[in-house]
């Protein structure tokens, strides 16, 4: 095995590239189990391509056949009602895990500087991703998933003066169609690769920066430790606790996470009496119902998404450690994860006038915690100074004012 090693280090730095970003690679001793969902994230990503791959050997992208396609991978292929609901549960799995790992960083503002570029490429990641599972949605060409992809492929027809054109070219068609299934499966089956590259991007601007910390602070060397075995192991036991949920909904609960009209043959003449989305994008559903205007509800439903990307400069705070060292941002933090849980459940609601004043409610905190930020995370930083920082973060301010660097040293 060491002579195969040595001829393929001869002409490929394997061995290197191992050592220097596997084994080797210098990690914050002071990583807690929060740091896991990243590593959890590209677990099922590898888990949906496989899945993924399985199902379309046996999977009909046709209109007339798709549904019956599904009932033969359930009952009839060996093992496939097992990979099915892997790949079903798997795209839950997915977004809650990517959930939790933005939720991490805004948590420690890991989207901070130097790590913007990081930052940025996870939300063309999370773009990917809700497009890819946009688009599988109307794959097992069941009620919900038709009429899911009916109003969701309408919405871009707000588009002003070309919306009639975009809504014909997604749909492939005048209507949603076989047409529209045969795209939707190819381009579902081309995105996570997309993905993939996307991620090889995101650890390459990981590995130049470096790993966040839950101090906030750049951690000089004798602080850090190798990545493996000690964060490999920790990875491996947050890996061991996932499957175990994880197990449980393939096994037990399979049928959680799908809706109960999707078991039934799309039909363009019967609308089902509730439509809703998958729940990863109940949030932004009910921001777009909270606007009256169709084309404002399409803008904020936009906006809801890609603000976050605006974060680095929202946050105008030079205090390093995200909500350890700010009260008032971790207080907006909680209101946030809240404001977005009664978002989910109100999406998940029929639109009365009561679940649309809540949802409106809601929507208005949610885009006031974004528009306030600059200017309380200055109100909080000068407020800080005055009650006193710690001595390394004093240290760490004290070094970005004078020569713009995060080092200490």
């Amino acid at each position: 095995m060491s002579k195969v090693i040595q001829w393929i280090d001869r002409r490929f730095p394997l061995s290197s590239f191992i050592k220097h970003d596997l084994v080797e690679y210098p990690t914050p001793r002071n990583l807690s189990y929060w740091w896991n969902f990243g590593f959890l994230a590209g677990f099922v990503l590898v888990l949906q391509i496989l899945t993924g791959i399985f199902l379309a050997m046996h999977y009909k992208p046709d209109a007339s056949l798709a549904f019956d396609s599904v009932d033969h991978i359930m009952r009839e292929v060996n093992y496939g009602w097992l990979i099915r609901y892997m790949h079903a549960v798997g795209a839950s799995a997915f977004f809650a895990v990517i959930y939790i790992h933005m939720a991490r960083t805004l948590y420690y503002g890991s989207y901070r500087a130097p790590r913007e570029l990081m930052w940025w490429t996870g939300q063309a990641l999370l773009l990917a991703l809700m497009a890819t599972a946009f688009m599988g949605y109307l794959l097992p060409w069941g009620q919900m998933s038709f009429w899911g992809a009916q109003v969701i492929t309408s919405l871009f027809g707000a588009t002003p003066f070309i919306g009639d054109e975009i809504v014909i070219w997604l749909r492939g068609d005048f209507a949603v169609g076989d047409a529209t299934l045969t795209r939707f499966f190819a381009l579902h089956y081309l995105f996570p690769f997309i993905i993939a590259s996307i991620v090889i991007i995101h650890l390459i601007a990981l590995h130049h920066v470096k790993s966040s910390n839950p101090s906030g602070i750049n951690l000089t060397a004798k602080n850090n430790i190798p990545f493996h075995p000690y964060f490999t192991v920790k990875d491996l036991f947050g890996l061991g606790v996932f499957l175990i949920i994880y197990c449980y909904f393939v096994f037990f609960s399979p049928e959680f996470f799908i809706e109960a009209e999707n078991n039934q043959p799309a039909n363009p003449l019967q609308t089902p009496p509730h439509i809703v989305p998958e729940w990863y994008f109940l949030p932004f559903y009910a921001i777009l119902r909270s606007v009256p205007d169709l084309l404002g509800g399409v803008i904020a439903m936009a906006l809801s998404v890609m603000i976050f990307a605006a974060m680095p400069f929202l946050d105008r705070s030079k205090i390093p450690g995200g909500a350890k060292y700010r009260p008032i941002y971790r207080g907006m933090f909680y209101i946030f994860v809240v404001d977005v849980v009664v978002l989910t459940y109100v999406g998940a609601q029929p639109p009365t006038n009561f679940w649309t004043l809540i949802g409106q409610v809601a929507t208005l905190i949610y885009f006031a915690l974004f528009t306030l930020l600059p200017f309380l995370s200055k109100f909080e930083e000068r407020w800080l100074r005055k009650q006193g920082l710690p001595a390394e973060v004093e240290e760490l301010i004290r070094c970005e004012e004078q020569c713009g660097c995060t080092d200490p040293k």
